[in-house]
């Protein structure tokens, strides 16, 4: 028993020494901690939005818990920087406790107003400083901040925020969405600032919304540009000096500019052109990382054309990059890449023609459903002719087997031509053989048609769809139609054996 004894009062003696260990037992720091990083950079945020919350890592490599005396913004409650240490949230905290050999996290945040100074694009900076006098430590903060034109709905008497009319559901009840409409003189976008929408910005009847070269529009959670009946868009986009910086391009895009944000499709809603919107012309734009990049209704009527879109980009929308619906589109040198259903949807009917586009689909977000070109004439409860859905120039292309999918209800016109094209459609089972929509032989329909070549894409993952010299799409266009769109979307000459969709081929450097 004896034995059994020491062994209890031993274990005894440590946990009553444990148990009384104070804070007083904690040497105090010495100016020797260490940190995940020397400066913070929180990268860019618009005036009066909040920035993403970055960490910092502490160090204690000494042997010895150490107690720091402060920590604290340089600013100190003025800092327009906010911090998190070890759980506790504020700008100045004492005696902050950390064990030998271990670490705690520090978060930082901070949101900026640029009216307080005068400049459109301002650096804000402090730091977080430990300890002080010999043994003083500083972890510079760093973030740029922009100024913006911010456009947004209003808040009604009733304490409820605007809203707008863009259509009727199945019952003929009004859709609503959070909105307001562009007053006079907010209908013409210049370069001079970026523009950034809460809700849906809509152009009210018989008024033009002009946006000018090199403007960008940044969108917020579910916001957008609605065109109402009567009314129209004009994007008056340029060609670049530099083809990498887009400087004259118009750039859609969400309102986060943190790098990982870059590529993060579904921030924002569309760019919607409503039934009755005509005449509508964009040039040089690029839309991106939407839900739907472009939503089109026509009138189904047919008179008027609907949009005329050339030299555009689209990708990386959550759902749909350019969805027509009984529309009237004429369109040169567009690219519809990556899309999480369908690169381009004619949808419902409607009068399409497309030279030179590069429809393509290589999306790797998650299981994709649509190919990158769906085309028909009905939905579930209504239909209409297709007039016409006419391809000259043009590559369908992407990752799946079948990337064109056709469907006719057999009643209403379903008129469409493919001329000098490369279509991927790997139909390896056979199950639309006797599918005359599918018949690559007939020369009516499907003229001068390569199918299933590697076009030599550069970088699908990144929606470069520039061609290599090894493309089966070089110097296989129509010679004749491209006479009619000279250059490809990056300013190159095509008039002398051009290639099949919006780039001529380049050599990868």
């Amino acid at each position: 028993m004896r034995p059994y004894f020491y062994l209890i009062a031993l274990l005894s003696t440590i946990v009553l020494w444990t148990s009384c260990r104070k804070d007083f037992e904690y040497a105090p720091s010495a100016g020797n901690l260490e940190f995940s990083r020397d400066t913070v950079f929180l990268d860019t945020i618009f005036s009066n939005i909040g920035s993403s919350t970055y960490s910092l890592k502490v160090y204690n490599p000494t042997r010895d818990d150490v107690l720091i005396p402060s920590i604290r913004l340089g600013q100190g409650q003025e800092s327009d920087y906010r911090l998190n240490v070890d759980g506790m949230a504020g700008k100045e905290f004492t005696d902050v406790s950390l064990l030998a050999q271990d670490s705690l996290f520090i978060f930082v945040e901070t949101t900026f107003d640029i009216s307080n100074t005068n400049e459109t694009s301002f650096l804000y900076t402090d730091a977080i400083l430990f300890d002080s006098g010999s043994f003083l430590q500083e972890v510079q903060l760093v973030t740029l901040v922009k100024d913006a034109v911010f456009l947004f709905p209003g808040t009604l008497s009733d304490g409820t925020t605007e809203t707008i009319t863009v259509g009727l559901d199945a019952d003929g009840r009004e859709i609503k969405v959070e909105g307001f409409y562009l007053l006079d003189n907010q209908l013409n976008f210049s370069d001079e600032k970026p523009y950034v929408i809460y809700g849906y910005a809509a152009v009210p009847a018989d008024r033009q919304l002009i946006i000018d070269s090199g403007v960008r529009v940044h969108f917020h959670k579910d916001s957008g540009i609605y065109v109402a009946d009567g009314a129209a868009i004009q994007v008056n986009g340029a060609l670049s000096e530099d083809p990498t910086l887009l400087e004259n391009e118009v750039i859609f895009e969400g309102d986060r500019l943190e790098p990982e944000f870059s590529d993060t499709p579904g921030q924002w809603g569309t760019i919607w052109l409503g039934p009755g919107s005509n005449n509508n012309l964009i040039d040089y734009l690029t839309i991106k990382n939407a839900t739907v990049g472009l939503l089109v209704e026509g009138d189904g009527v047919l008179q008027s054309t609907t949009l005329t879109l050339n030299n555009a980009q689209v990708h990386n929308s959550a759902n749909i990059n350019l969805w027509a619906k009984s529309a009237s589109i004429i369109s040169e040198n567009t690219i519809l890449g990556n899309a999480g259903s369908t690169s381009l949807y004619c949808n419902l009917g409607g009068r399409y023609t497309f030279a030179h586009a590069t429809i393509a689909n290589y999306w790797t977000e998650g299981f994709r459903e649509g190919a990158a070109l769906q085309i028909d004439n009905f939905s579930q409860v209504l239909s209409a002719d297709l007039t016409e859905a006419s391809f000259i120039n043009c590559i369908v292309d992407g990752n799946m087997t079948l990337e064109l999918f056709l469907n006719s209800n057999g009643t209403n016109a379903f008129n469409f031509s493919f001329k000098n094209c490369l279509v991927k459609f790997k139909d390896d089972n056979g199950q639309f053989a006797q599918n005359p929509l599918y018949d690559f032989e007939n020369a009516d329909i499907y003229e001068e048609v390569l199918l299933n070549p590697d076009p030599d894409f550069l970088n699908t993952g990144s929606n470069d769809f520039r061609i290599g010299e090894l493309s089966a799409a070089k110097d296989t266009g129509d010679l004749e139609a491209a006479l009619t769109v000279p250059f490809d979307i990056r300013g190159s000459n095509r008039t002398l054996d051009p290639d099949i969709g919006a780039y001529e081929s380049i050599t990868p450097d």
